[in-house]
């Protein structure tokens, strides 16, 4: 089973001559028979999304790239800026037939590129040559990583103001690429939605195209993606700051509550990230959240179910259940109190932080960060998502989310 963790730990590029033989300087002219550019900001682009928190361990989205274009399914991941595929190039690492990998074509980034210097770090990582082409390598939290080069080509994109365009974006052509745990992805790489100038809707805010804003909407059964701010609801939704010295999707600090009343776990900085399947605390609010839980179970008819490995904490009724809506009854909500702002709150009910196993016991869906390396950093995964509209708004700097119905595809 997926325990993916999409938080970005490093980001960096290698420049050199390693992928010369398979990629020229030029590329290819524009071809788009409309416009590349909307008369005004304010169109969106509105995408179906499949899968789940479990058994999957992801949601992902269809895409087209190049002309004609072909189709390529990504990992979302909000906690990550760059956008890759797996590269026909040749390539290590990669679970597709060759068939379905992505094929370069005289499209590389050149180092020269300011989406290339977008990705140095530090910023100041020198060019030898203005003209190599701009390799990459990204790691994430669970301990995969990318390593490819950066191209360019066409993503046609349907708008909801009726235009339909085929904008050159910049992403990564993966070359070698390693995996956390026992089971390969089933996709072809990662949508990297995060907050920085390389992630696919921060290029489609500068060339006019949508506002810098990325939203989704995640169910049991898939679920929907959006760019632009068409979607995001006129009332209803709980907003917070982002947080200034963070590049993710942050805010806090947050206070955890437990069945309305305050626990004294304070100080919670938070990252919202689509790309973990679960939601981790530090340590300490972990700890204190298992001894809440579990005291509460005193006297309900749960038993510890030590041989259930699925998750660390799991327990089993008198009978196996078919869903956490069978068990939720025996557990109370929480929410996240934010303390920087009036009366702000994630509610985060039974069914947001509980998961029933393939073994029919219901497991405890937040885990402890401290145990895989995120030290005090929580994460607010895809579990405790789950149908609710999350608004990432990069123009006014700052997150959003609002009760939805993720099974309904907004109209295009």
């Amino acid at each position: 089973m997926a325990k993916r963790c999409g938080l970005t730990l490093t980001a960096f590029l290698v420049l050199g001559l390693f992928f010369s033989c398979c990629f020229s300087e030029t590329n290819h002219p524009q071809t788009n028979k409309k416009s590349a550019h909307l008369d005004s900001f304010g169109s969106s682009a509105i995408f179906p999304l499949h899968g789940n928190v479990y058994p999957l361990g992801y949601y992902s989205v269809s895409l087209s790239i190049g002309n004609p274009g072909k189709r390529f399914d990504l990992d979302i991941d909000t906690g990550s800026d760059l956008t890759w595929v797996q590269c026909d190039a040749p390539c290590t690492g990669c679970t597709k037939p060759r068939e379905h990998l992505y094929k370069p074509k005289n499209n590389l980034v050149q180092c020269e590129d300011p989406l290339c210097a977008a990705f140095h770090s530090p910023a100041s990582f020198p060019c030898n040559n203005p003209s190599d082409q701009c390799d990459y390598e990204v790691e994430y939290a669970d301990q995969g990583s990318s390593l490819g080069v950066l191209v360019k080509d066409y993503f046609p994109l349907k708008f909801t103001n009726g235009s339909q365009l085929g904008p050159r974006l910049a992403f990564g052509c993966g070359y070698d690429q390693k995996h956390s745990g026992l089971s390969m992805p089933s996709t072809t790489g990662v949508l990297g939605l995060g907050t920085g100038k390389a992630s696919i809707v921060s290029q489609l805010s500068r060339l006019g195209l949508t506002r810098n804003v990325v939203g989704h909407c995640l169910s049991s059964q898939g679920g929907f993606l959006f760019f632009g701010n068409d979607l995001v609801p006129s009332s209803g939704v709980m907003w917070t700051p982002m947080s200034r010295n963070s590049n993710h999707y942050s805010s806090g600090p947050a206070e955890l509550v437990f069945n309305g009343k305050p626990t004294g776990v304070k100080a919670l900085n938070l990252v919202f990230d689509s790309g973990s399947s679960y939601t981790y605390f530090n340590s300490k609010a972990y700890e204190a959240l298992v001894k809440l839980v579990r005291s509460d179970l005193k006297g309900k008819p749960l038993k510890d179910a030590t041989e259930d490995k699925s998750l660390p904490i799991c327990w089993k009724g008198s009978k196996p259940f078919k869903s956490v809506h069978d068990a939720q009854n025996y557990f109370k909500p929480l929410a996240l109190s934010f303390t920087n702002v009036k009366n702000v709150q994630l509610h985060i009910s039974p069914e947001a932080y509980l998961m029933v196993s393939q073994h029919g016991n219901v497991c405890l869906g937040i885990l402890n960060g401290s145990e895989v390396g995120l030290e005090s950093t929580n994460i607010i995964g895809d579990i405790t998502l789950l149908d609710k509209i999350l608004i990432y708004d990069n123009e006014n700097q700052r997150i959003g989310w609002a009760p939805a119905n993720c099974n309904r595809l907004p109209k295009s």
